[in-house]
């Protein structure tokens, strides 16, 4: 089973039309990133965790709300989950006393180093790379995290159960699949495949056109 969040491929959602070169569309949308930004900074949660937080919202709530507004409502309950604020706060607007992280709040001064800085997901290798550039690889058939049910993934259900070849090896990263969840970093292999797009789209994709995706390692077996 899958997320409604997992739309890659999906028909009737219409082509991406670009208005503009604006950064942000409305301005509320950089208010957004920046509360993201500085909840973040309290070091309670990982960018795996804030992904799964989204990719968790209704189905209902997912399809209504636009891009910043499932960043909002992620957050929102991350807050709660990790009991930084209560619903009766995020209702009211109102704080109901001091909060033992505050000496932690990300003040105006540190945001470009900490924007510059991102957050790095290569680690030293912990396990040798299985597979070699040129290498023919496949994916695992269902798109589906092995650690926790329903738990988060990095690999996309179009591209579930295909096969590609190994362009290269970026190194150890994170594994998204335990570190959304709390069960540590597990860093391991991670490459860039190359899938031919008609593999992938049918004939919907031009001949000789291919996708290149970043998979993990212990997503792969040899084709």
């Amino acid at each position: 089973m899958s997320r409604v969040h997992d739309m890659g491929g999906r028909f009737g959602d219409g082509p991406i039309t670009p208005e503009d070169e604006a950064v942000f569309e409305k301005d509320w949308h950089g208010h957004a990133l920046a509360l993201n930004l500085a909840s973040g900074a309290l070091g309670q949660w990982n960018i795996d965790m804030s992904r799964h937080a989204r990719e968790c919202l209704s189905p209902k709530d997912y399809s209504r709300f636009s891009y910043y507004e499932k960043w909002m409502a992620g957050l929102a309950d991350l807050l709660v989950e990790k009991g930084l604020v209560s619903e009766v706060e995020l209702e009211t607007a109102t704080a109901s006393g001091p909060y033992a992280l505050a000496e932690r709040q990300l003040k105006g001064e540190r945001v470009a180093a900490v924007l510059s800085s991102g957050g790095p997901s290569l680690r030293e290798n912990t396990e040798l790379p299985r597979f070699n550039p040129g290498q023919a690889v496949q994916t695992r058939t269902l798109a589906r995290n092995e650690y926790v049910e329903g738990g988060h993934t990095r690999l996309p259900a179009y591209a579930a159960g295909k096969t590609g070849h190994v362009v290269l090896c970026h190194g150890a990263h994170v594994l998204p699949d335990t570190n959304a969840h709390g069960l540590g970093e597990n860093p391991e292999p991670l490459y860039a495949v190359a899938f031919p797009a008609q593999s992938l789209w049918g004939d919907a994709a031009a001949e000789g056109d291919e996708v290149i995706l970043d998979i993990w390692q212990s997503y792969l077996s040899p084709a």
